[in-house]
């Protein structure tokens, strides 16, 4: 008996609690069409878009239903998608810079992935403070990049921060 696995392969993998605004984000530097709604867990399947880079470049981005605390015991989406960004080059930790606590966010979500697979260990990571729209997410984002050595900070909704 064989069990096949097909496992999504993309350059950067967005990962981040519900609502953070990954699915948003892909929709603005893609030509993808997830759901997007101001309701938790509205990704149920993993999406894939094509970033045009300058040059006649492309690269893949893959959007993962959010990661909740447990996700690697089988808790909420996350046990069930977590496979598919095993294979990306590069993770994307999209933060709700309204978090009251963005650190304790990405610890957790960093602790998930490695929970559930040691290929995440030594995986490059960016985390990207997102919703700087909102005028007062901007300090908690400020701060948030101190501590991270200059986060890449953007608002998925306003297409502000990733370069166009």
């Amino acid at each position: 008996q064989y069990l096949l696995e097909l496992k999504l392969i993309a350059e950067v993998g967005l990962v981040g609690l519900p609502n953070a605004g990954k699915s948003t984000f892909l929709a603005r530097v893609t030509a993808a069409t997830p759901k997007i709604a101001d309701y938790p867990f509205t990704t149920l399947t993993p999406n894939l878009g094509v970033v045009e880079l300058d040059g006649f470049r492309t690269m893949t981005m893959e959007d993962i239903p959010g990661i909740i605390e447990g996700a690697a015991e089988g808790k909420g989406l996350g046990h069930d998608f977590l496979r598919h960004i095993e294979r990306t080059r590069l993770l994307l930790f999209v933060i709700d810079a309204g978090d009251e606590d963005p650190e304790s966010t990405l610890r957790m979500l960093e602790t998930e992935l490695e929970e559930h697979s040691p290929a995440f260990a030594g995986r490059p990571r960016l985390p990207a403070p997102n919703k700087l729209d909102i005028p007062e997410h901007r300090v908690r984002a400020a701060t948030f990049a101190q501590t991270h050595g200059g986060p890449h900070p953007l608002s998925a909704g306003n297409g502000e921060g990733p370069d166009p």
